[in-house]
């Protein structure tokens, strides 16, 4: 092959995908039963890691060859709910606040300010995610020159701002979204619902620096949340399907041990089973951390490997599937909202007391928790990712602290949602030490590593990794950990096909 990628989650399959394009034969190795990586990894029965599209770029789909409108895909924005323990459930949609019974919210024209806002610092910031980081080529080059111009529009954008937002952009792109948030609008369930998802699967709190520039990270396309129509496993399939269209190979229950390398330049991978694949161009989608396990010390020096060990992953999410004897009700909630994003983030502060144990290796009593009502093989489920449970915890994770991690779950859940536990007929608690054994991610992290300040941009993962290439010549990461990050968008895996394509590779 001309060229192996190591994963075959959303990033890989992009990544395989971009590199067929350009008339690279590419074989992808995947350790599980089918494509998907994180986002489809169900450990038993129930549902999979992941439950929305949240930012899955529209211009990968586009070099996939995968229309937006193929069913895996097309699911029109759902509204978000902010569930309230009086039953007057608040309605966030495309920035317009409503309460779930129709009234109107009086904090609705700040709320849609301050998300238009967002949206349009978000889409500054899509700009920079689309493309490689800057830097790693040659001042004198064809690559450099388009550098160039990618910052020249960038920068117009920012000018056309006008003076004072730009000004006002560059001051909140490193705050907190504790402060912005309520310098617009008051606590409460919209503010929660803001501060729930500046903060999604990060080990920090709304009051944290950089907790904005998460926020405006999830804005950078409209802030869209949608369904895949067919499950999150059906709308990978159908990845994994154009990138074999392109001509890709894809491997599956295939697990990479070793990146071979001679001279200081990659020769090819060999799996579990004793069998060796060669190729020039090698590009893994797990995290810097398990490929240097696979290169070995002697490849790389001394600093990198310093560097790779001390990029932060510390995971904070668990996920938990109820299974239930019918579909969930919600006494105030109409049945068009009954299939919404549900939030139990009642309010700013909520969220940041849910953050304070983790800060000494606890579970939160009162988790903020984002909920999906779903049928999964004909079964009603509820899926629910649950913040904060540290992947450090305190004494580890014990099947008795994830019964605990399950009761607390189910406590708070019945504050907003009383006629649920009655509902329960069986449960599925997924903590983050088994997402990091089942995928590899350090800290089950959904990311990789942590977005925060030193670790985004030209600084992601780490200084010296930023342009995607590790170490021996022809060697490329291109998950989550890179620049711009996960989220099931699939850009990282884009950029770092068309740095190795760059570079000569």
């Amino acid at each position: 092959y001309d060229a192996i990628v190591i994963g075959a989650g959303v990033n890989g399959l992009v990544a395989a995908a971009t590199l067929a394009r350009r008339g690279k034969s590419v074989c992808v190795v995947e350790q599980h039963a089918k494509p998907g990586g994180m986002a489809t990894l169900s450990l038993h029965v129930g549902p999979p890691l992941a439950h929305t599209l949240y930012n899955l770029s529209p211009r990968v789909l586009e070099d996939l060859g995968v229309p937006r409108a193929q069913d895996s895909f097309h699911s029109p924005p759902i509204a978000t709910v902010g569930l309230c323990e009086s039953g007057r459930h608040v309605v966030l949609n495309g920035g317009q606040a409503r309460f779930a019974d129709g009234t109107p919210h009086p904090d609705t024209a700040a709320v849609q300010k301050l998300s238009e806002q967002l949206v349009t610092y978000g889409d500054l910031l899509r700009h920079l995610g689309e493309q490689p980081p800057p830097g790693g080529v040659s001042t004198i080059s064809m690559s450099a020159f388009r550098q160039m111009l990618r910052l020249g529009r960038l920068g117009l954008k920012l000018k056309g701002l006008g003076k004072p937002e730009m000004r006002r952009f560059l001051q909140l792109l490193l705050s907190n979204a504790h402060d912005l948030i309520l310098d617009e609008i008051p606590d409460g369930p919209l503010a929660g619902i803001l501060a729930a998802d500046a903060v999604r699967g990060a080990a920090a709190g709304p009051r944290s620096p950089g907790t904005v520039f998460n926020l405006i990270y999830r804005m950078g396309h409209g802030g869209v949340v949608t369904y895949p129509v067919s499950g999150m496993q059906s709308a990978m399939d159908t990845c994994a399907a154009a990138a074999k269209a392109l001509g890709c190979t894809i491997l599956t229950q295939t697990q990479v041990t070793q990146v071979l390398i001679e001279n200081d330049c990659v020769t090819g991978v060999a799996t579990a089973d004793g069998t060796v694949l060669s190729a020039r161009l090698v590009l893994a989608g797990c995290s810097p951390k398990r490929l240097l396990e696979m290169i070995g010390p002697d490849h790389e020096n001394i600093e990198t490997t310093r560097r790779v060990r001390n990029v932060r992953a510390r995971g904070t999410v668990a996920k938990i599937n109820l299974e239930l004897d019918a579909p969930l009700s919600i006494p105030g909630l109409s049945d068009d909202l009954s299939g919404s994003r549900l939030l139990i983030a009642p309010s700013v502060d909520y969220v940041e007391r849910a953050f304070n144990p983790a800060k000494y290796r606890q579970m939160s009593d009162h988790p903020v928790i984002e909920a999906v009502p779903l049928n999964h093989n004909g079964t009603p489920w509820v899926s629910m990712i649950v913040q904060y449970a540290p992947s450090d915890l305190d004494q580890g994770w014990t099947n008795a602290a994830r019964q605990d991690l399950l009761r607390k779950t189910t406590e708070t859940l019945a504050r907003f949602i009383p006629t649920l536990p009655a509902q329960i007929t069986g449960s599925q608690v997924i903590t983050p030490d088994q997402i990091q054994a089942a995928t590899g991610s350090p800290g089950g992290h959904w990311h990789h590593a942590e977005m925060t300040l030193d670790q985004i941009l030209t600084l992601r993962p780490s200084i010296g990794l930023n342009r995607y290439q590790m170490g021996p010549k022809g060697l490329f990461l291109c998950g989550a950990s890179t620049h711009p990050g996960g989220d099931i968008m699939g850009l990282a895996g884009r950029n770092a096909a068309k740095t190795a394509l760059e570079t000569g590779s």
